[in-house]
């Protein structure tokens, strides 16, 4: 027997009409954000950042790929790392089916990440991808759009992330065991894992100039996990306790 509230359908009805109010208001302030997100000044790049893909060495504006809008999703993917991130990898499962939709709509998608070509080549093999994925080895660009993080940021406590200084540094003698699960899952320690972060930044190339316009991390990219979107409707929500998540190809089953 279950120990949630039960009623009958009538009662079920008239609170299931006082949530829907409740979700008409956050749809209607959601597109409130998204209007302010899209008036936020452009901001001209004039850096000339180089990136490796599979179609050879690319600008940034060449990552747009002909067309005058990009999003970029910051991959946690380190050169250190033996794999790529686990909650990356879950996002980026969706990525293949949206690709063609955005492209259609003048919107690039691609990842970026700093483990050279190769390493990203080989993961997206084995996770069976096929979305745009650039490699920014050997350059600035993750670190000046705070997705990763120098030794001399981690040492001083005050790593540049989500638009303020945070330490990521777990307090001595209180090791966190998901922590260390997260590191090990990439095939190192907690702070090679984390001097990486996940985040979505978004471009525009006008008259051959490109701009960039937004940027997120940390739960500012939570819409972008497809499977947390279907749990929040799920009848125990995200139920969550420890990294129950597995790289979909590490499930016992399927």
């Amino acid at each position: 027997m279950t120990d949630h509230k039960t009623g009958t359908r009538e009662e079920w009805l008239a609170a299931r009409l006082e949530l829907l109010e409740a979700e008409k208001a956050l749809t209607r302030r959601s597109d409130e954000l998204a209007r302010q997100r899209q008036e936020l000044p452009w901001v001209r790049i004039d850096k000339q950042y180089r990136f490796e893909t599979d179609d050879g060495t690319a600008s940034l504006a060449d990552l747009f790929r002909g067309r005058s809008q990009l999003l970029i999703y910051h991959f946690m993917f380190a050169p250190e790392y033996a794999a790529g991130c686990p909650s990356c990898s879950a996002i980026a499962d969706g990525f293949d089916r949206t690709v063609v939709h955005l492209a259609n709509h003048d919107v690039t998608l691609c990842a970026v990440s700093r483990a050279p070509l190769a390493k990203l080549q080989a993961y997206k093999q084995r996770m069976g991808w096929s979305f745009p994925w650039a490699s920014s080895f050997d350059s600035d660009f993750n670190y000046d759009f705070h997705t990763a993080h120098t030794k001399e940021e981690w040492d001083s406590g005050a790593v540049e992330y989500n638009f303020r200084r945070t330490d990521f540094r777990p307090p001595a003698g209180h090791e966190n065991p998901m922590l260390a699960e997260f590191a090990s899952s990439v095939g190192t320690d907690w702070e090679t894992y984390r001097r990486e972060g996940p985040g979505v930044s978004a471009f525009a190339l006008e008259d051959g100039v490109v701009y960039h316009t937004y940027s997120a991390y940390e739960r500012g990219v939570d819409g972008l996990w497809g499977m947390y979107q279907w749990l929040d409707r799920a009848p125990l929500g995200r139920n969550e306790t420890g990294l129950w998540f597995r790289r979909h190809d590490e499930y016992d089953s399927q």
